[in-house]
């Protein structure tokens, strides 16, 4: 392992504790993570992250599910991220880009991503032009949507929660989620259903509650991204 290797994992209960001896990086892409390293309690909700150290024990659960782009990595630039409390914002707007592009079997993400992201992680906040825009809570449009899906959300629905046009709303989400607003929306509601459905609920209940046309609608969603 060089600069590292990218993947999405969902956590679920406990599997106990363990270590390993390279840095593994985790950043929240949907539900809330409860983690112990060496006996610190640290949680990672949508829109946070943490590095863990080389050698470090530690235990994950998730009692809801959660889904976490992880990137394991050998890389020594990595010592310099471990006492930041938060990534970045523009590592995790990389981070929502490459968890797409994982998904979608793009080979650059995995050739290129770990070293984009190390290098975002490091880069000052200070590099970043001052905006003055309104700013989005994401973790809470996350979990507003997760209560809306059965009323078939659309982006403009979204974009009128946080007091932007749809064209604003779209192109806020391009640039601090890396992803357009429709391929978020449909990456939410998908994630919102995997949950449910990891947690044994029927087919028909998931599709009625995250806004499918069908069961057969929603099947078809999933194996589609497992594929």
């Amino acid at each position: 392992m060089d600069s590292g290797t990218l993947s999405l994992r969902r956590y679920g209960a406990s599997a106990g504790s363990h270590s390993h001896d390279h840095f593994q990086i985790l950043l929240g892409l949907s539900g809330t993570l409860d983690l112990e390293i060496d006996g610190r309690g640290l949680r990672v909700a949508a829109g946070g992250g943490c590095v863990i150290e080389p050698g470090a024990r530690h235990d994950f659960e998730s009692a809801q599910g959660s889904q976490c782009l992880v990137l394991d990595s050998h890389a020594s630039g990595w010592a310099q991220c471990t006492r930041q409390s938060t990534p970045p914002a523009h590592a995790l707007a990389l981070a929502h880009y490459l968890a797409g592009a994982l998904t979608q079997g793009q080979p650059l993400a995995q050739a290129h991503g770990p070293a984009l992201l190390l290098e975002a992680w490091m880069a000052p906040a200070t590099a970043l032009p001052p905006s003055r825009r309104r700013a989005i809570d994401w973790p809470a449009l996350q979990r507003w949507a997760a209560q809306h899906w059965h009323g078939e959300l659309t982006v403009a629905d979204l974009a009128q929660r946080v007091h932007l046009s749809p064209s604003q709303f779209a192109a806020r989400c391009l640039d601090e989620q890396g992803i357009g607003a429709m391929a978020w929306l449909r990456g939410q509601r998908l994630t919102q259903a995997r949950l449910l459905r990891d947690s044994g609920m029927a087919v028909a209940e998931v599709a009625r509650r995250t806004g499918y046309r069908s069961p057969s609608a929603l099947t078809a969603a999933l194996r589609r991204t497992d594929a």
